[in-house]
Order: C-alpha cells, then sequence, then structure tokens
C-alpha cells in the first residue's frame, strides 16, 4: 500500500490487516480490520492523526514516505489504545520535533503504556483549537466513548471529522470510502455491539453534540471512510437512542439434550405468538453475532442445565457478556434443566446487575421434559409476547440496521 488521496489537503497513511482474525484476544475479526492514520497538509503546519498498530508501523513509515512527508508538526492522538498509539515512539523517533497533542488524561496513559516523555506532549481542553496556517483543528474531548481519554478532532474549513473509535468497524477493504452494502452494516454493527453498546449513553450526548457540526467527511480509526456521514450517524441513532425491537435473543447450553429440547420448543412457541427470535448455542458461538443480536432485543433468554448446583460456565459466560455490554433490553429470563437441585437461575441473575430490567419466571425442569414443563414455556412465551405488545415494540426491518 501508498499513501491515499482524501482531498487535496488530507492523506490517509494508514494500513490495512486483512489477515487479522482476533482482537485483544477476544473479539472475532471475521473481515479483518484497519488501522487509520491521516496526515493534513496546512499552509504552516503538518500534522499526523493517530499512529497503526504496532505491527504494522513499517506501513505507515512506507506512506509516510510515499507521501514525502519530510517533518511532522504535531501527532494528534485521540486515543491511547495501542492499535492506536503502538508505533507512536517510532513515529516520535523519525520526527524528533514533533509534538504529541492530547488530552490530558491521554497524556497521562501514555506516559504510562508507551513511556512517552512529557516534554514531547501538548494538552488541549475541550473545544480548543490548534492552527496548521490555513486549516484549522478543533478537538472535542469524547470521555468513556470507549476510553476515559478518546478525543474526536474536527477538521473546520473541510467539515471532516476523525472521531477514532466512534462510528468504526472492523472491515479491511480495498476501497477507500465505504460503500454501503450489508457487509458494511453488519460490520458497522458488529463493531458497535463489542465496542461501543456498553458507552450508549455517553455516544448519545455526543450524537447530540456533533449535530451543531457540519459534518461532509467521516474518517474513523478502523474501517472505511463515509463520504455520506448520514448512512453511518442513523444506524447510530437507531441503536442508541430508539427502543429494542420486538426481538427474543436466546442463548443456551446444553449436555445431554433436556435444553436443547427446551430450546426448540420455546422458539417455536414465541414464533408462533410473533415474536422475533435470533437463537445461538454458546457451544462455539460467535460472541460477535450474539453481540448485534443484543443491540435490537427486547427480551434476553439464557438457557442451562445445572453443574453442581449452579448454571454452566458457558451460560455463566453468556451473562457476563450480556451484563458488560450493557444492552437496552426491557426483560431477561432464564430456564434450563438440573438433576437433583439447582441455583442457577438466581445466581444468572446476579451478574445482570447494569441492565435492571424485569425479571421473567424462571422455567427450571428436574430431568427430561414433561408436557407440564412445555406448558410452562408456553406461558413464558406468552409473557413475553404481551409485554412486546404493550411496549408497542416493532419487529427490525433493513433500514432499522438489521
Amino acid at each position: 500500500m501508498s499513501a491515499r488521496r482524501i482531498s487535496d489537503r488530507v492523506f490517509w497513511v494508514g494500513a490495512l490487516d486483512w489477515d487479522r482474525r482476533l482482537f485483544d484476544s477476544l473479539v472475532p475479526l471475521p473481515d479483518g480490520t484497519t488501522y487509520n492514520a491521516y496526515v493534513i497538509r496546512g499552509s504552516q503546519a503538518t500534522a499526523l492523526i493517530d499512529t497503526v498498530d504496532p505491527t504494522m508501523t513499517h506501513v505507515l513509515q512506507e506512506n509516510l514516505t510515499s507521501l514525502d512527508v519530510g517533518k511532522l508538526d504535531y501527532i494528534i492522538c485521540n486515543h491511547a489504545e495501542q492499535d492506536h498509539s503502538g508505533s507512536l515512539p517510532d513515529i516520535m523517533a523519525r520526527f524528533p520535533s514533533a509534538k504529541v497533542v492530547c488530552t490530558p488524561r491521554c497524556a497521562e496513559l501514555l506516559s504510562l503504556l508507551l513511556h512517552v516523555p512529557s516534554d514531547r506532549l501538548v494538552t488541549v481542553q475541550d473545544g480548543e483549537t490548534l492552527s496548521l496556517g490555513d486549516l484549522t483543528l478543533e478537538f472535542i474531548h469524547a470521555p468513556w466513548v470507549h476510553w476515559p481519554e478518546t478525543m474526536l478532532t474536527y477538521l473546520r474549513e473541510e467539515s471532516t471529522l476523525f472521531p477514532c473509535d466512534l462510528f468504526g468497524s472492523h472491515l479491511a477493504a480495498s476501497e477507500l470510502s465505504a460503500l454501503e452494502s450489508p457487509q458494511l452494516g453488519e460490520a458497522i454493527k458488529r463493531y458497535y455491539a463489542e465496542i461501543m453498546m456498553p458507552f450508549a449513553r455517553n455516544i448519545a450526548k455526543h450524537l447530540e453534540r456533533l449535530g451543531n457540526y457540519e459534518i461532509a467527511r467521516i474518517c474513523p480509526s478502523h474501517g472505511p471512510i463515509y463520504d455520506r456521514p448520514e448512512y453511518v450517524l442513523a444506524l447510530y441513532r437507531e441503536w442508541v437512542l430508539a427502543e429494542p425491537k420486538n426481538l427474543a435473543t436466546i442463548a443456551y447450553v446444553t449436555m445431554h439434550g433436556s435444553t436443547r429440547m427446551l430450546t426448540d420448543h420455546l422458539v417455536a412457541a414465541l414464533i408462533a405468538r410473533g415474536v422475533g427470535v435470533e437463537r445461538f448455542d454458546l457451544v462455539g458461538v460467535d460472541i460477535g453475532r450474539l453481540a448485534m443480536s443484543l443491540v435490537d432485543a427486547a427480551t434476553v433468554l439464557i438457557g442451562t442445565p445445572t453443574v453442581l448446583a449452579g448454571p454452566h460456565p458457558s451460560a455463566v459466560y453468556a451473562a457476563h457478556l450480556v451484563n458488560a455490554l450493557r444492552p437496552k433490553a426491557k426483560f431477561v429470563g432464564v430456564y434450563g434443566s438440573y438433576g437433583w437441585g439447582t441455583r442457577a437461575d438466581e445466581q444468572l441473575a446476579a451478574q445482570l446487575t447494569n441492565l435492571r430490567p424485569q425479571v421473567l419466571d424462571s422455567v427450571l425442569v428436574k430431568g427430561m421434559p414433561r408436557s407440564e414443563d412445555y406448558a410452562a414455556l408456553d406461558r413464558l412465551a406468552d409473557t413475553i409476547a404481551s409485554k412486546h405488545a404493550e411496549a408497542g415494540l416493532k419487529s427490525r426491518t433493513p433500514e432499522s440496521g438489521s
């Protein structure tokens, strides 16, 4: 790759990582990812916005060479996490007079994570500007839009927003700008679900604030650039601000088949009552797909057998994930099977402290399900359908980001 032109004054100098399949030893990357970095050339100064993952430092260096960047005045660090800042020490060594511009909290983290010396750091306050001559950068503090030190950078003269992780996607593609497609929509939703959903309340405030800016282009730190920003802004408004959908996410694990029998019946009962269902076997599940389902679900149901009087470890993991991601779900429930005794339902419910949903009556079956157990599942399905209808929840459509 080499540097790529975005406008006469703005250039992409990042790296495509086609083959990476796992992020943070946790997040699946079915489509690879990108580490975006941007050079902005003003009449009096040149700035680099973000760097790249340390595994791709050589690519960034080559792209800066291809663009004939002989001097950098500023390196804007929107976020201290190493997939953005990891190559910062190498770039600082190449451009010894460049100052690193960041929030005060980011300065602390860069010192901690990368041992960046304080005399190379320049901290900026929320709303502060930096002149590059005929171009102006405005800095927008966005704490807890993923990390506590996150900052967005706005290029006033070109109405271009550099939002770091916000609005990003883990998608390696040959096109520099986004071509709106089901693949892109899924990549954006997966990224939102896995990384941004826990911070939805903070994101809502910043969506409102960004409404005061003219935004002609969004250049995130992962994934393609948006030349039609309304596309991704509309998706975020839907996911962050709208009510959940008439959808139940069911995550289950089975050991000897009883919990699967319950799951089969419950899925059919919900569908018969007009409730959408997405079902996930927790053995080998793609947690990204489970997370995407949670973006829309009004009800989350966890099915588990009993292991030593408690829930199966895979069900515990699912509950922990749901609690960490903080979806908009209004209702949660537990069902499953046991042999001699169980506390699975109360233990799983105790893990969901971040959600504060209504906890539905559990259906816990001793041994293989009988007719009365299936009748209890029917009553649970009745309750869910009724509550969804009372809340006026609508089914998903492609336009709502499904």
